[in-house]
């Protein structure tokens, strides 16, 4: 059989064979504690289903991912698991019309975030379970039909070790035996059930709107309860709510809404319909700024629209993500601005979202928004920038172009038309060309259907008195496409303000199109296209308006406006049109001046991604001094305690390079140095550490006296960080043979040691492990999960080895291994691409130099 990589055909296949009445899952999780002489630890679980034939043949295949079946029997009749279980699937024929099959197996528990997740919790020795599936591990839960278009309502029941509570996706009580069982669900896909169990922190409210009353649970570990700001999660659930509510039409369909932290996360947080789970570090551990915060109200909403875009109607194959991640995530910022405190969250969308699209969109990897995903494997790769950031910036075009109220509509009726069931792309289309009366067909094809990103810049003539005589917007890049756009004209007042004085919105088609309406007005200062960030594109300046920005960004009053020539900023030094070190000096001119903390955190990453990937290596180091100098001057101007000065904090740490630099750190750990109004909490503690590590200013003995400040799960992963951030060849062996040659470590810390392998100020220590790397990732992918081979093939690619020679034994490695799993090659291609866009780049610095 082909094994655990599911492919769209055999889905296909098997979906017109049969269809499923429904699942009962019986699990005994009392393995979950205690010691286990087993060389993996595992549990009992057994799975009823019910299924009837409704196309022709005789046989098909169930997954599941186990160490061992027990026992199988189909309709009474017993078949050997030696025989028919090979590891992934289980081989069933004589298939009646109506069928029950039964599987009695032992599954593992996890260690990599996929399956059923266990978690010991080193503060006080607890045991915590949560599982995780998407795109298709459920089958390393209980034997499944693991494709999205086979729905069933799921019944649920739950053995567990005393004094633990468990969760489903249904309401579920304890009984005299003492297991729990939960009330039989919607008919929902495989990948959006869930358990959770274990001694969490449990906090209760409700959302009440009329009839409606929908039970809240908030949870997260004992030991992080007293982080715990559950009012504030309960806030932004009842905004989200009311948003929905006013907006959809259609009633949360699925009962209760509980919402987990869970320890060790490989995602933002899954839309497991009343079971969401979340990544453990939207609980804050220390002070914060409110960008953290507005992101967890973000992936809250996301994860809430997802119950009506995904849940209750989902996509038949993975083709379709974006129907449910596009959405979503352009929920999540919709629903912040307009129901929630974050009203500016499009700033934040245009700024931080966007950039992860466009990076996204001009890899070799890139796509359309609706993918061919051939198997499980693509779909895993596939939730990426595309699917996610830029398909909810194509349906911000969307709303621009077909209005607000067609857009909505358009929802209202496809959740009614198609609910607890299945969609195509469309299914979709023909929805909003009834509500809007536009061809969709022809915007999607546009849009959806093909890859890349425009480039828009304006071409401005002017009169003798400097008025314009045109303004025409050149599109440029790839399949040129319909864009529904404003462009605003922006001048410099009196005093010192640079503020919009004209704005016209327009649909710019083809190559070049003329904006008639700003004919005669007087010569701006910037001309700003694709402002308020209407469509998705990357915008490039006239010679004029890119001398304001050098001299004036920070006087852009407007802060999406400003967000908005941030990006542009950054996106010609990606691209190599703009030298890095002079990206370095318009941030270290104007970030000071930055009011949107969100905006200020992505020109500070920006920043040292200019001096770490796109300086020329002759400057790196002035660079990173000038980043550090900076830093410091505008955490001392900051205002005392404001999230301003933390952010300050935070980069300077990250840029620290000299003795001056370090003994202020070191001062500031130990007390003897202090800056007025900063608060330095434990977070912030292990951020002044980690430079210290990495520049041997720290060693093992130090971080052990921080982790024993902090010996707790979070610290236990900046310890395991720092330690090998280390500028020692015996430190980076170590490392290296943990996480390369050894499956032992957690995900978590498969994440944290990787993170500390990789420093930019070791260049020289980590070389001789890229050779090692092209002789291990096929290997490795073949060894380990889908997650944990991402983890390792992205975090240890040799991209900080920026040379010529790199990129040779990149294209070697691709040449020789044509064969290899076509998402390994994915990543592999995607980080080359990365390494060639780095050395474009600091050719254009070096001729600046």
């Amino acid at each position: 059989m082909p094994g655990e990589n599911l492919s769209r055909d055999e889905a296909h296949e098997r979906a017109a064979l049969l269809s499923v009445d429904g699942y009962e899952v019986v699990l005994d999780l009392r393995s979950a504690v205690g010691e286990s002489a087993e060389a993996v630890r595992t549990f009992r679980s057994v799975t009823t289903i019910r299924f009837r034939r409704t196309g022709t043949g005789g046989s098909t295949f169930v997954d599941l991912i186990a160490p061992s079946v027990n026992a199988v029997t189909l309709n009474g009749r017993s078949l050997d698991p030696t025989v028919v279980f090979d590891g992934s699937r289980i081989a069933i024929d004589g298939l009646a019309d109506e069928n029950t099959l039964v599987v009695d197996a032992q599954c593992a528990y996890s260690r990599t975030g996929e399956g059923m997740h266990r978690f010991v919790d080193p503060e006080d020795g607890e045991v915590y379970l949560y599982t995780q599936y998407e795109p298709a591990d459920a089958r390393r839960v209980y034997a499944t039909f693991e494709q999205p278009d086979l729905k069933a309502p799921y019944r649920f029941a739950v053995t567990a070790p005393e004094g633990w509570t468990v969760w489903s996706n249904g309401a579920g009580e304890q009984d005299a035996e003492g297991v729990w069982r939960f009330a039989e669900t919607a008919p929902i896909s495989t990948y959006i059930t869930c358990v959770v169990a274990g001694p969490y922190h449990y906090v209760t409210d409700s959302y009440e709107r009329g009839d409606l009353t929908i039970p809240l649970g908030a949870m997260c570990r004992k030991s992080l309860a007293k982080y715990f700001d559950a009012d504030d999660v309960f806030l932004i659930t009842k905004q989200g709510f009311d948003f929905f509510h006013d907006n959809f039409d259609y009633p949360y369909p699925f009962g209760k809404y509980d919402q987990a932290f869970v320890p060790e996360y490989n995602l933002g947080a899954m839309e497991n319909p009343g079971m969401v789970t979340f990544r453990e570090e939207y609980i804050y551990r220390g002070k914060v700024t409110q960008a953290s915060y507005e992101s967890r109200a973000n992936v809250i909403l996301h994860e809430m629209a997802h119950m009506w875009f995904g849940d209750l109607v989902t996509m038949v194959w993975w083709d379709d993500l974006w129907l449910k991640e596009s959405f979503a995530d352009f929920m999540g910022s919709f629903v912040n601005a307009e129901a929630t405190r974050f009203t500016n969250s499009w700033v934040t969308f245009a700024n931080n979202r966007k950039a992860w699209a466009y990076r996204a969109d001009q890899l070799p990897s890139t796509h359309p928004i609706t993918a061919d995903i051939r198997d499980l494997e693509d779909a895993k790769l596939n939730f990426d920038g595309i699917t996610y950031a830029k398909g909810a910036s194509v349906l911000k075009q969307l709303v621009a172009y077909a209005g607000r109220d067609a857009f909505l509509e358009g929802a209202r009726r496809y959740f009614k038309r198609h609910a607890y069931g299945n969609t195509r792309l469309a299914d979709l289309l023909t929805i909003l060309e009834e509500t809007s009366g536009r061809d969709m067909k022809t915007w999607a094809k546009s849009w959806l259907q093909t890859s890349g990103v425009n480039t828009l810049t304006p071409a401005v003539t002017y009169d003798a008195e400097g008025r314009i005589t045109e303004l025409a917007v050149v599109q440029e890049s790839g399949e040129l496409r319909p864009h529904r756009a404003a462009v605003g004209l922006y001048r410099l007042t009196p005093d010192g303000d640079l503020v919009r004085f004209a704005r016209a919105e327009t649909d710019i088609t083809g190559a070049r199109t003329v904006v008639a309406e700003l004919a005669g007005e007087e010569k701006p200062d910037l001309v700003l296209v694709n402002d308020d960030d209407l469509t998705y594109c990357k915008i490039r300046f006239d010679e004029g308006s890119l001398a304001t920005l050098r001299a004036h960004l920070g006087d852009i009053t407007d802060p999406l406006a400003r967000a908005l020539c941030w990006s542009a900023l950054w996106n010609l030094t990606r691209d190599g049109l703009m030298p890095a070190r002079d990206f370095v000096s318009v941030a270290l001119a104007f970030a000071g001046r930055e009011t949107d903390i969100g905006v200020l955190q992505m020109v500070h990453a920006w920043s040292k991604s200019a001096v770490t990937l796109y300086a020329t290596p002759e400057w790196r180091e002035e660079g990173g001094r000038l980043l550090a100098e900076g830093g410091l001057r505008e955490l001392r101007l900051a205002e005392p305690g404001s999230e301003h000065q933390l952010t300050w904090a935070r980069f300077f740490a990250a840029t620290a390079s000299t003795d001056a630099d370090f003994q202020l750190l070191e001062g500031l750990l130990d007390g003897t140095a202090k800056i007025d109004g900063l608060d330095v909490d434990q977070e912030l503690r292990w951020a002044l550490l980690s430079p210290l590590a990495v520049h041997a200013r720290a060693d093992e003995g130090r971080i052990g006296e921080e982790l024993a400040r902090d010996d707790t799960a979070t610290g236990k992963r900046h310890q395991v960080r720092l330690l090998a951030s280390r500028p020692s060849a015996a430190v980076k062996a170590q490392a290296w043979a943990q996480v390369v040659e050894s499956d032992t470590l957690s995900n978590a810390l498969v994440e944290a040691t990787i993170a500390g392998f990789v420093q930019p100020s070791q260049r020289e220590l980590i070389a001789p492990y890229a050779e090692t790397y092209f002789a291990a990732i096929e290997r490795l992918w073949g060894e380990r999960s889908i997650q944990i081979g991402i983890d390792i093939v992205r975090g240890l690619f040799p991209g900080l080895q920026d040379s010529d020679e790199t990129l040779a034994a990149t294209d070697a490695w691709l040449t020789a291994h044509e064969s290899a799993a076509p998402a390994l090659r994915r990543l592999v291609l995607e980080a080359r691409d990365d390494l060639a866009r780095a050395l474009r780049a600091q050719a254009c610095d070096r001729l600046a130099a």
